[in-house]
């Protein structure tokens, strides 16, 4: 008895919840009672006969819901709306794209810009040399050329002054002259200094470097091109005229201490100049030492116009490396967004198979699956009311009977797609 109050009030509480709120509903439900009850009574209840009747009434009701226009419109109103949305996001990546693209353009123009910009600072290493006035660099045509020149022949000059200083200043303050050796000039003076000692080698090397910081001093006041600088040059010369001059006095003294046969007499400038070995020793000393003074200013003067020129190819080489650096940077971002893009297109293709799904979907039909579910339950109900009130069966019978219709109308809703979980089920074609 449980089992068959079961089946006849659960429909029936149905049937009262719906008819509050849709009248015409329950005019569809009763219905499909009365045709569950009518095909029970034509076929005895069988289960066999109850698929192929289920299926019947599954077609009708798609057919039904297929004739109800503005309630599939309003089921397919979220997948169209959907595509709608699927739609407008491929526009919106379109336009990502275009940017994309414009951005690409505008990168690998710019690289070519650069490309350009670098070829002509590689131009302007190569020609700036022989016309730095054209790039506007302050520095004279040439000036690598004379100074290279000036330097050679400083090197020389600077070898001759120091062998000559140690000589003059090892034959003034160190050497024993002897009957048998009365030379002033010594080339082997450093080897015969350090005979006598640290002290006479350290004077007879360093005493050079005098002379030598004196035609630094040279070139450091006659750069200024100031009038107490010209004093001073003047001052600079003139005390290494005078030092020179006491060298060859010293040296003079000695070889005439040697060879003088008077013991009363005594030597002073005046002897000294009557020496020609004293005008040599200044002349060779301090014309040499005015010469390596002005080469040695000549070659510095030179070596700021080469430092210009040097300078301005040392700026170009780093701007060619930022230049460099910046088409680097640029490519890195080019094959960026190439990356994004890709992305955006795998977006647009899978928003466009979603697009032709949904279109499918709008264009076949979609079966309120809740619904249905309701409606075959007033189907099945009407088949089981006629089996427990019309069919004249033992009770077992009827259970058994009633047993194999409930498993038959299972399997027919797994069939058809209907679920508990499912609001609605969607067919993309009819049956």
């Amino acid at each position: 008895m449980g089992l068959k109050n079961l089946i006849k009030l659960k429909p029936k509480e149905t049937i009262l919840k719906v008819s509050k709120d849709e009248p015409e509903e329950e005019a569809r439900k009763r219905s499909y009672h009365e045709t569950g009850f009518r095909d029970s009574s034509r076929n005895m209840g069988n289960p066999q006969t109850l698929s192929i009747c289920l299926d019947a009434i599954y077609a009708k009701f798609e057919n039904e819901e297929k004739e109800l226009k503005h309630k599939q419109e309003e089921l397919k109103k979220p997948y169209t709306q959907e595509q709608n949305a699927k739609e407008s996001e491929i526009k919106g990546f379109q336009v990502a794209i275009d940017n994309a693209d414009e951005n690409i353009k505008q990168k690998e123009a710019k690289n070519q810009d650069i490309d350009y910009t670098i070829k002509e600072l590689k131009f302007e290493i190569t020609d700036l040399p022989l016309n730095p006035s054209v790039y506007g660099v302050p520095a004279k045509k040439g000036a690598s050329a004379k100074f290279w020149i000036g330097l050679v022949l400083l090197v020389p000059i600077t070898a001759y002054l120091f062998t000559f200083y140690t000589s003059v200043v090892y034959s003034a303050m160190e050497k024993q002259f002897t009957y048998d050796d009365q030379r002033w000039y010594v080339p082997n003076a450093i080897v015969k200094a350090s005979e006598d000692g640290f002290q006479a080698l350290a004077t007879v090397i360093f005493a050079p470097f005098i002379f030598i910081g004196l035609g630094y001093l040279i070139h450091m006041f006659y750069q200024k091109k100031k009038l107490a600088s010209y004093f001073k040059l003047a001052g600079v010369v003139l005390v290494t005229l005078v030092f020179d001059v006491l060298l060859a006095f010293f040296v003079e003294k000695k070889l005439w201490e040697l060879n003088v046969v008077d013991e009363n007499a005594k030597f002073g400038f005046a002897e000294a100049m009557e020496s020609q070995e004293f005008w040599l020793i200044i002349f060779l000393g301090f014309i040499a030492y005015l010469i390596w003074g002005f080469i040695f200013d000549f070659v510095m003067e030179e070596h700021k116009e080469k430092d210009k020129i040097k300078n301005a190819i040392r700026k170009r080489h780093d701007q060619i490396i930022i230049y460099k650096e910046q088409i680097r940077d640029n490519k890195a971002k080019i094959d960026e967004i190439k990356a994004l893009v890709r992305d955006i297109k795998e977006k647009i293709s899978m928003a466009k198979g979603r697009i032709n799904e949904l279109q499918r979907i709008v264009d076949g039909t979609i079966i309120p699956t809740k619904e249905y579910m309701f409606y075959a339950s007033e189907y099945l109900q009407g088949w089981l009311t006629f089996i427990n009130e019309k069919l004249s069966i033992s009770r077992s019978e009827n259970d058994r009977l009633i047993s194999e219709c409930l498993e038959v109308n299972k399997h027919h809703l797994d069939n058809v797609g209907v679920r508990q979980d499912y609001q609605n089920t969607v067919f993309t074609q009819t049956f």
